[in-house]
């Protein structure tokens, strides 16, 4: 746990949620790397990866709320973004090669209003061919840079706002200033891709800010050079795990017998309660005892949080 600079190890922060300004030029594993010498401890991860030019809202799990993230990464997450029309990449992004440019000076506001209709609502995307996805075991990624030629299925994604609050021409280019809400396993390079080709242009995305994932957003965030201020003997703040489940499930509060039922694995009664997915179950003294799911008239725990 100590890094090669020499500095020492710092006293391990309470299990809980950090929320990251990631910084661009950063992979999420560089922040996870950098937030495990910062929290002192290796059990921490991230809850939906960023690309390196991206910058904004990451979610990092400490200690047992990593056992949350595979919650989070599925929350709707939003972002601005400027989506460059006229130029084409091989990623799909500044970061890639330039394969084609065409003069998008024509494009009118009524084409760009239609083509960013089309892609608004619930959408069948095929994400990028540099992404992580998997194909026959290997990232997609890896495959295109091995040199084959990668096409992934398009696969539902919904994009719930997609609204456009400036645009700008210069250079034959026109650069389009977008916010969107989209859900789990979006792609924002890919939208800014079939904007272009339904424009028939061209495009990419020239910037990619996370403003929020899930109940999290850039107004909980700190950036990595805020929470190394913190005094060396001092361990940083984290968001509590009741508090970081409160942020992404509705809660059940408990008696302290149901606390103690639901700590053991035991079920507890559904009688008159409605089926809402996956609930937060928080003891009378504000610990989170579980994740539960209500079925076939009873309340179930899936994830149970032993006492620290």
């Amino acid at each position: 746990m100590t890094p090669k600079d020499g500095s020492p190890r710092r006293p391990t922060a309470a299990d809980g949620v950090v929320v990251v300004d990631k910084p661009a030029g950063w992979t999420s594993h560089d922040v996870v790397a950098r937030m495990r010498w910062l929290a002192g401890t290796r059990k921490v991860g991230h809850a939906g990866t960023l690309d390196p030019m991206a910058t904004g809202v990451l979610v990092i799990g400490i200690g047992r709320a990593t056992r949350l993230l595979t919650y989070i990464v599925g929350a709707d997450k939003e972002y601005t973004a400027t989506i460059r029309l006229g130029v084409t990449t091989t990623t799909d992004d500044a970061e890639g090669e330039t394969l084609a440019v065409t003069d998008a000076s024509g494009v009118t506001r009524e084409a760009l209003s239609a083509g960013v209709a089309a892609l608004t609502g619930q959408i069948q995307q095929r994400p990028s061919a540099v992404s992580a996805i998997k194909v026959d075991g290997q990232r997609a990624y890896a495959r295109v840079r091995a040199g084959e030629e990668v096409e992934l299925a398009a696969r539902p994604v919904t994009v719930s706002t997609f609204d456009v609050h400036d645009v700008r021409t210069a250079d034959r280019v026109v650069d389009v200033d977008v916010m969107v809400v989209v859900s789990s396993g979006t792609y924002v390079r890919a939208l800014a891709r079939d904007l272009g080709a339904a424009l028939g242009v061209g495009g990419h995305l020239t910037a990619l800010r996370r403003t929020r994932v899930g109940g999290y957003g850039l107004d909980a965030a700190r950036t990595l050079d805020e929470l190394a201020e913190v005094a060396p003997d001092v361990p940083i703040d984290v968001v509590s795990l009741a508090d970081s489940a409160r942020a992404t499930f509705p809660v059940r509060e408990l008696t302290t017998q149901e606390a103690t039922a639901l700590a053991y694995g035991q079920r507890l009664s559904a009688a008159g309660e409605p089926s809402a997915g996956t609930t937060a179950a928080v003891a009378p003294d504000g610990r989170l005892v579980a994740l539960v799911e209500t079925r076939d008239g009873a309340v179930r725990p899936v994830l149970v949080f032993a006492p620290a």
